[in-house]
């Protein structure tokens, strides 16, 4: 089966608890897509809705032009890895790799062949003999994600996939995951996670979602440098977010005028403005606003500023502080009028429409 999933106003509920609201969504055939947002968002619940383990109260699933919303999830096409892996640990590597090909009744012949494939692919080749309790976290994660591409599906499932990882394997498998999308790029990829770090590194487009319903989408670079919402600027990498007030030729904000593109906003609106702590500088520049240390986090290669402006908390990422100013010292922050972006007043958690 081809690839492409397509959902059409979706909604899943359990006991009338409407728990994925009305999804419209395209995921292109060769796309890897991530469904990004908080715990109880609805993401888990739209790949679960994919692979056939809920059924929606309404609308569609299409999996590569078919409609699938009454065919269950062995009729699908798909491959799907958890959270836990799920390896059968009274089987070894190699036998867990072909269950789904014999649950498929694939010919006996093309087993073996179709094993070593998908073990070859994922850097599992010389662990085939091995019980899963022989091998690492991330190793049996490989195994897992080699058992899902052995029934060569048309559509791959991630469901959390590297949260049970520590940070280093979390590291090598992000690559892993990067390097199989390039060399599968006709296998369309639905990837759940709450990790912004996952989404920006490997998707090809974010869907940002909160409390049921999609609230964004876009490429990782549209959703980090011009968010729609306050929402996917919040989710989508950290953000200073400063209420204010449009004027003529740019905002006001704590009794400072500040220069920044307002577009057609009306005058006198209230809005939020979006800065990210890299682009805050420390010193006298454009927009400079003077506030007062809080508090002082040693980072590596920055050290992130907490400033206090007027009653409202600025972050401001800085690069090779020799001597950060301590607590309670005043300074002066500064940022470029084109590195802000003029948002909705509020949350922003309009709902978006995306496809293609």
């Amino acid at each position: 089966m081809t690839g492409g999933i397509r959902f059409e106003r979706v909604t899943v509920a359990y006991d009338g608890h409407v728990v994925l609201d009305g999804l419209d969504l395209t995921v292109e055939p060769g796309e890897f897509m991530a469904l990004l947002g908080p715990s109880g968002s609805g993401k888990t619940t739209a790949l679960r809705a994919v692979a056939g383990f809920v059924r929606p109260v309404s609308g569609r699933v299409h999996i590569g032009g078919r409609d699938v919303t009454g065919l269950p999830p062995h009729r699908r096409g798909i491959g799907m890895v958890v959270q836990q892996y799920a390896l059968f640990p009274h089987m070894r590597v190699e036998d867990n790799v072909a269950f789904g090909l014999r649950a498929r009744r694939t010919p006996k012949s093309e087993v073996p062949g179709r094993v070593a494939e998908a073990l070859e692919m994922t850097g599992m080749a010389g662990y085939a003999r091995r019980y899963p309790r022989e091998l690492s976290g991330g190793q049996q994660q490989r195994v897992a994600i080699a058992r899902a591409l052995a029934v060569r599906p048309g559509v791959l499932l991630l469901d959390e996939p590297l949260s049970a990882l520590d940070a280093r394997l979390r590291s090598g498998m992000l690559a892993e995951l990067a390097r199989l999308h390039r060399e599968l790029p006709d296998v369309t990829v639905l990837y759940v996670t709450h990790d912004q770090v996952e989404a920006l590194t490997l998707a090809d487009r974010i869907a940002v979602m909160d409390r049921a319903r999609l609230r964004d989408c876009g490429t990782p670079t549209e959703l980090y440098r011009r968010p729609r919402t306050a929402f996917t600027a919040s989710f989508v990498g950290n953000a200073n977010l400063l209420p204010v007030t449009v004027a003529d030729g740019g905002v006001t904000f704590a009794g400072r005028t500040l220069e920044v593109p307002v577009a057609t906003a009306v005058r006198g609106a209230a809005a939020t403005l979006c800065v990210r702590p890299h682009l805050v500088g420390l010193g006298d520049g454009p927009n400079a606003l003077r506030g007062t240390v809080t508090e002082v986090q040693w980072r590596g290669a920055t050290h992130r500023l907490y400033v206090d402006v007027d009653g409202h908390r600025l972050l401001a990422d800085v690069r090779e502080l020799r001597e950060p100013p301590p607590p309670g010292t005043g300074v002066t922050l500064h940022f470029a009028p084109d590195d802000a972006v003029l948002l909705p007043a509020g949350t922003g958690a309009e709902e978006v429409t995306a496809h293609g």
